[in-house]
């Protein structure tokens, strides 16, 4: 017979208090027992695509609101969810139920992110923004901005590579000395999987009936709907997208920015194939040279997209596979004593010197960091815990989309972007709609 306080009792007491608490510890409800405390209400903006695994993403929680433009694409979340709220308009959404929120995804076209991500940063709540950050500069410095502002709010990118365990793997192995100090680093991918280079369309189209499309373009200016922009086809049109090098390098650049700690380039080069006004090109090759930093040698990243591939490595044989380890993309780094590969998302990663990749995985190196639950997990516990997750906007996942989008500068321009020590593009001539786009009316950061 135990001779304390009952659980039962205890609870009672507890709630007799009212307001004085209102967390109820997890050991005193028992093995298994979710407190309602620890569940966070989330409200989730653009839940077709990829939006429908970011709201899967957070599916143990209390999915309390589902917000799309487009209610046919959003249909799976829909079904999935029948109890969330439905709306059309974040804003309208924020408005309403900002006090029954605690946390934010953010899966919209690229030219939205910024305006919904602040909308929720600003209302107080987490937020969790789809890859790249923002379609500009300016927009992710004054995004990155409000996230300083507000430290207790958990921020996170959706580069899911950032919390995998191969990122993780790489820097033990370059701390570890296995390759050597690292010179150059190689990305190449087979975006783009959509029309770019190309014209605007002429001819005239009713939007579907279930697409509110002036809501969809948001803060882009007018246009009339045309199947060219919505629902998939428009990451490669400027006023709406970052094309091939917006969608995939805040993956495939993810390990060397933060493993190397490249922070801000000193210049970029960019060639591709002919430019189009309003399009991104079919490919392009762009070079990133970063100076050297603290015992770290200049470093070069090389981007190539349109399934441009690097050089064979001399250690991959002519018989060999070669792209490694998916024709999808991937990245190589070279370093003084050896060289890497690895998936996109940093995943797979493989020493080229076959003796040095068997003895690693025969006797891998200790654990330095930490590994995660994923890129869900990872922010969720965040918001609970009062934390910042790996990819958090103002320490990491900022900085990154600002070295991916001075790549389209450099594509965009067709010359050289130069910078300062602070990262201030110095190169003359950019438009500035380039670095921080002009809003429609109604629409502000």
């Amino acid at each position: 017979m135990t001779t304390g306080p009952s659980r039962r009792g205890f609870v009672r007491r507890v709630a007799a208090v009212g307001a004085a608490f209102h967390i109820v510890p997890r050991h005193v409800l028992g093995r298994g027992f979710r407190a309602p405390s620890d569940t966070l209400s989330v409200a989730c903006v653009g839940v077709g695509g990829m939006g429908a695994n970011d709201v899967d993403g957070v599916s143990g929680e209390n999915v309390y609101a589902l917000v799309d433009v487009d209610w046919r694409q959003a249909e799976r979340s829909f079904r999935r969810y029948p109890k969330a709220k439905r709306y059309r308009d974040f804003r309208e959404m924020l408005d309403r139920d900002a006090g029954n929120i605690d946390a934010v995804t953010v899966s919209t076209p690229d030219h939205c992110h910024a305006a919904v991500t602040m909308a929720a940063l600003k209302a107080g709540k987490h937020v969790y923004t789809q890859k790249p950050l923002c379609r500009t500069l300016g927009e992710v410095r004054a995004v990155m901005a409000e996230a300083r502002r507000r430290p207790k709010q958990a921020t996170q990118m959706g580069n899911q590579g950032h919390a995998g365990e191969g990122i993780r793997l790489i820097r033990e192995w370059v701390e570890g000395g296995l390759i050597g100090p690292v010179r150059e680093v190689h990305l190449w991918t087979n975006r783009p999987i959509w029309p770019q280079a190309i014209e605007r369309p002429t001819e005239a189209h009713n939007p579907p009936p279930t697409l509110a499309w002036d809501l969809w373009l948001g803060p882009a200016p007018q246009r009339p709907y045309h199947p060219a922009y919505a629902p998939f086809r428009w990451r490669g049109w400027w006023d709406f997208g970052t094309g091939a090098l917006g969608d995939i390098a805040c993956h495939s650049m993810d390990a060397a920015f933060w493993i190397l700690d490249l922070g801000h380039p000193s210049r970029i080069e960019a060639e591709s194939t002919p430019p189009f006004p309003e399009t991104a090109p079919a490919a392009s090759r762009i070079v990133y040279h970063f100076a050297a930093k603290g015992s770290r040698p200049p470093v070069t990243v090389v981007w190539r997209d349109g399934s441009i591939l690097p050089p064979r490595p001399p250690e991959i044989g002519l018989d060999d596979e070669w792209p490694t380890p998916s024709a999808e993309g991937g990245q190589l780094w070279v370093g003084d004593e050896g060289k890497l590969v690895a998936g996109m998302y940093g995943q797979s990663p493989r020493l080229l010197d076959p003796e040095k990749d068997a003895a690693v995985k025969a006797s891998p190196l200790p654990v330095a960091y930490p590994r995660t639950d994923g890129v869900y997990a990872e922010w969720l516990a965040a918001c609970k815990d009062g934390g910042q997750p790996g990819s958090n906007f103002a320490g990491s996942s900022g900085p990154l989309t600002e070295m991916v989008l001075l790549g389209n500068l450099a594509v965009r321009a067709q010359r050289a972007i130069e910078l300062d020590g602070e990262g201030r593009v110095t190169t003359a001539g950019i438009p500035p709609e380039w670095i921080m786009p002009q809003y429609r009316a109604g629409w502000s950061l």
